[in-house]
């Protein structure tokens, strides 16, 4: 069965077109090293929750959106192998040191997911 990397960030309305252009370039990276999808997802329909939500998980402020995204790995030891890579590869340099994220990094939500049903 298939390993999922999951994200949920938020990313500054304003920011949006250097998000895309630094998603773009991750997820070609990425699928080099041997992902087998990367998909970034901007909010739509989310709405804050009583006890939870999408936008209280990342503790949105004005002005910003959610992004869902996630990649998907042949296996964990797929992933592990493929995001070593990643994070080796000098493509990804100034993303991976914080500096120019386009998005408030401390707010991100991530975590490495077994495929519990896949139709």
């Amino acid at each position: 069965m298939p390993y999922v990397d999951g994200f949920i960030l938020p990313v500054p309305t304003d920011n949006l077109p250097a998000y895309r252009r630094m998603a773009r370039k991750a997820g070609k990276v990425w699928r080099e090293h041997g992902a087998l999808e990367y998909i970034e997802c901007i909010a739509d329909d989310v709405k804050p929750g009583k006890l939870t939500s999408f936008p209280q998980s990342v503790k949105l402020k004005p002005g910003e959106t959610v992004v869902f995204a996630w990649i998907v790995y042949k296996s964990r030891k797929d992933r592990d192998r493929i995001n070593e890579k990643v994070m080796a590869d000098p493509r990804l340099a100034t993303m991976m040191d914080g500096k120019d994220m386009p998005f408030d990094g401390k707010r991100m939500v991530w975590g490495g997911f077994k495929t519990m049903v896949s139709l």
